[in-house]
């Protein structure tokens, strides 16, 4: 899930102010540095996130941290954490976890407590399911670091979870900015999208809306794509939509059914860059033995 993490990091770093808001629901937050937050500890865990902000006259510490599964441990890690930062800045710290999985997060207690010879330890911090956020309001209020993970959010009633993620493609793709940023977030929100979508229903998606070349090419998470193996799930949806695609322009033009035996030779062919010339003679030839003698040589 190193992905996962690295994806959702260098959002907020970029990104601050967006998440701040949804955290602390406040909007009068003024960002004054992203921290390195290699804090030492004896099993090298370090925070994901830590921003110091001033807000309402006070300077102060805003921790964020995501999770993509349950871990029992989590309360603990977290008063962790907020007692390291205190000790090393010597401010006040606001602590929230973000879980992205749908099913994550619902046991979590929001907080550490410790009941030892009558002295209580409280440590509070902000439990954040995506599954629970409405992901239309995101949409809704425009241009902001959260909308590669608006697929992840709480859909409206009555809309399925396709035509959800492909609402969430259109939105992102109609943003009123640069095709640079618009492209890494959409790459961005692939990624993420795989923590709940089938990464075949994702390509297929971002073929029909013709933004795969552009996001392999362009977007920031490219190497992140190649590492989860997800651009090879690329190739095998675009070839099974190349398949189909021919199929269906030889089914109008020569009435091919699926029972014919050149149905099933163009449905075994894995080459890719076949299946392109192959699309373009289905829409050029005469007829169905036209065809055939081109797929013969």
């Amino acid at each position: 899930m190193a992905e996962y993490d690295t994806v959702s990091k260098d959002l907020i770093q970029t990104y601050p102010k967006d998440f701040i808001r949804l955290t602390l629901e406040q909007d009068d937050i003024e960002v004054l540095d992203i921290l390195d937050t290699e804090q030492s500890m004896v099993d090298t865990r370090y925070a994901d996130s830590l921003i110091r902000v001033q807000i309402a006259g006070q300077e102060a510490l805003v921790h964020h941290e995501f999770q993509t599964t349950d871990d029992a441990s989590m309360p603990l890690r977290m008063a962790g954490y907020i007692i390291r930062a205190m000790e090393q800045h010597g401010l006040p710290v606001s602590s929230s976890v973000i879980y992205l999985r749908r099913s994550a997060g619902r046991r979590d207690p929001g907080y550490y407590v410790q009941d030892f010879l009558g002295r209580r330890v409280l440590i509070e911090y902000t439990v954040i399911r995506l599954s629970e956020i409405e992901g239309q309001d995101i949409i809704d209020g425009g241009p902001s670091g959260l909308f590669p993970f608006v697929p992840l959010m709480k859909r409206p009633s009555g809309i399925d979870s396709e035509a959800w993620l492909h609402h969430c493609v259109d939105a992102t793709n109609a943003l009123p900015v640069d095709e640079s940023i618009k492209i890494d977030f959409l790459g961005r929100l692939m990624i993420l999208s795989g923590l709940e979508y089938d990464p075949i229903l994702i390509n297929r998606i971002l073929l029909q809306e013709g933004l795969m070349d552009a996001i392999m090419r362009e977007s920031l998470s490219a190497q992140y794509i190649k590492q989860l193996g997800i651009e090879q799930g690329i190739e095998q949806g675009e070839r099974r939509s190349m398949i189909e695609a021919i199929l269906d322009v030889l089914e109008i033009r020569f009435d091919l059914s699926e029972a014919h035996p050149l149905s099933a030779r163009i449905a075994a062919i894995d080459d890719l860059q076949r299946l392109k010339p192959l699309h373009r003679a289905a829409i050029q030839v005469s007829s169905l033995e036209a065809f055939e003698q081109v797929l013969d040589g």
